[in-house]
């Protein structure tokens, strides 16, 4: 028991060694022009680790211009780990796909990472002369109204610059903005000179056609202290002095929607969407009564997800349908904004047999190949089972149903016949004998009586208890002459206040349910054409007298 125990520890010790020996690497950016640096950092939870990583392997390939290190201790669950960082800071050395090598600290490897480097355009020589100077562009010179274009400004500085920097708010009329991620900065050779690169990208989705002018963006900074030259005059700008630079205005041509474009669908000009579902638990044998959450999820490269409509409802005769909020989200990546919309909804089956789920589709326009598109999900069939948990007892009074087939042997029938002949005789002499008798007494009750189960289900209606209202009303509904759906069915406040009662139960994120509709309806429900009294004891007074 010791030996095994000693190598459950080494084995944990072991397990816990090989997670902390993982070495994670990432970049900033995947896309860079030639002459710019990019930041790679490389992750480690490792504590027995006091070194740093083997560079050699990025020499052929790139150039490491800079390296610090950052320690950070991470609390999860309770426990505080320290993680370490190597921000390394790269410039490629050609152009084009380039892949940074593993790298390894210790026992532990980084994953490789490829890198796309474009080559530069030439920079106009008078730019190039300014200590500072801001550079704005679009990816493309028109879109569609409501699709997305990106802006992307960067600020080129040779000198360097205080903290107090700031760049006018980005303001256009008649269209939306969304900032993707945080500035980023790097480094960028200009004709043999090196320039620190402030970059800021932004999504704008213009809201009307025809040409929308991207406004002049103004850059201010305050440089640090010149270094003086050989013969103590200063180079460059004078210390302390505010410089202030702004970019050209830009023209975007908007086209308006295609008149191919169906009129009576939202419109959805996209690089690319995705439409999918989940269910939860799956539905492959789904019981009446169960609570199934069907979530669909719309995802659209080039659109945010405040612009993208909700999803079909599932409105199917056999399923009761409890919606819950929808889920937006936006993620930004190299080509702008990936918006997503999450409809879920919690579907409860009320029939057995096969349900038909109708198929999703959705229309939108391709604005990369320029076209209208179909994207759908097929239709699928819920084959919903009995409940053996929801199965209601048949009365000992109902009469007894009988089926068979004409072409039955006789002595089937004259068996039956004698029977009924017996029991009716049977019966005949208890009646003549019951004449006799003072009153009929009531049979012995083995469970609790009606007016104890009325008490049960009053207390957990005014206590706002979902789960205890649903067992006393089933309690009680079973010692009723009539099922809970027959009365639900003739009196519709009962009915009314099942389905919210239901909705408390079924909805996923819960509902803040209020139990005195459904005692109101409990103590108003009428008494049905041939019972007497439904809600009360038969042979007691009211027990809530009005």
């Amino acid at each position: 028991m010791t030996r095994f125990t000693a190598f459950l520890l080494a084995l944990l010790l072991w397990t816990v060694q090989a997670q902390a020996a993982e070495l994670v690497a990432s970049v900033d950016r995947s896309r860079l022009s030639s002459g710019e640096t990019v930041e790679l950092t490389l992750e480690s939870s490792d504590v027995t680790q006091f070194g740093k990583p083997d560079l050699t392997p990025l020499e052929p390939q790139f150039e490491v211009r800079g390296t610090r290190q950052v320690n950070q201790p991470n609390t999860l669950n309770g426990n505080t780990q320290a993680t370490t960082r190597w921000i390394i800071t790269l410039l490629p050395r050609q152009n084009g796909s380039v892949v940074i090598p593993s790298l390894q600290l210790g026992e532990a490897q980084s994953q490789p990472i490829t890198v796309q480097v474009i080559e530069s355009e030439t920079q106009d020589s008078s730019n190039t002369l300014a200590p500072v100077f801001i550079e704005a562009s679009l990816d493309q010179n028109s879109v569609y109204v409501q699709a997305q274009a990106i802006l992307t400004l960067r600020i080129y500085h040779s000198v360097s610059l205080y903290d107090d920097s700031s760049l006018t708010p980005l303001q256009i009329p008649d269209a939306r903005i969304e900032q993707l991620g945080e500035s980023r900065t790097y480094e960028k050779a200009i004709n043999g000179l090196r320039h620190g690169v402030i970059e800021m990208r932004y999504a704008i989705y213009p809201q009307h056609s025809g040409v929308l002018t991207i406004p002049a963006q103004v850059f201010s900074a305050t440089l640090v202290d010149a270094q003086p030259s050989q013969d103590g005059s200063p180079q460059g700008p004078k210390p302390g002095k505010l410089m202030r630079v702004s970019s050209t205005e830009i023209p975007l041509t908007v086209k308006a929607k295609p008149g191919s474009y169906p009129a009576d669908v939202p419109w959805l000009p996209a690089r690319s969407l995705s439409l999918s579902e989940s269910w939860s638990p799956e539905p492959d044998h789904a019981q009446v009564g169960d609570s199934l959450t069907r979530s669909l999820t719309l995802s659209a490269e080039g659109l945010a997800s405040s612009q993208l409509p909700p999803l079909p409802a599932t409105e199917i005769n056999g399923l009761r349908r409890y919606p819950d909020q929808p889920v937006l989200s936006n993620q930004s990546g190299e080509r702008g904004l990936v918006g997503s919309r999450e409809d879920r909804e919690a579907l409860v089956p009320t029939r057995t047999g096969d349900i038909d789920l109708p198929s999703v589709e959705v229309i939108w326009w391709n604005t990369f190949e320029d076209h209208l598109e179909h994207t759908s999900l097929p239709a699928r069939t819920l084959q919903v089972a009995s409940n053996p948990s929801l199965i209601v007892d048949t009365p000992a009074s109902s009469p007894l149903v009988m089926s068979g087939a004409s072409n039955e042997a006789l002595w089937w029938w004259k068996l039956s016949t004698a029977i009924l002949a017996c029991t009716t005789l049977l019966g005949f002499g208890l009646w003549w004998r019951a004449r006799s008798q003072p009153a009929v007494l009531r049979a012995a009750q083995t469970g609790p009586s009606p007016r104890t189960l009325l008490d049960d289900l009053k207390r957990a209606c005014q206590a706002n208890d979902t789960h205890a209202t649903r067992q006393a009303l089933d309690a009680w509904a079973r010692q009723q002459p009539e099922t809970l759906a027959d009365m639900a069915a003739r009196f519709v406040p009962l009915s009314d206040a099942l389905d919210g009662l239901n909705g408390a139960l079924y909805s996923e994120t819960g509902q803040y349910w209020q139990g005195e509709e459904l005692w109101r309806a409990i103590r108003a429900i009428p008494t049905a054409e041939g019972f007497q009294g439904v809600v009360g004891d038969s042979g007691l007074p009211p027990l809530y007298p009005k």
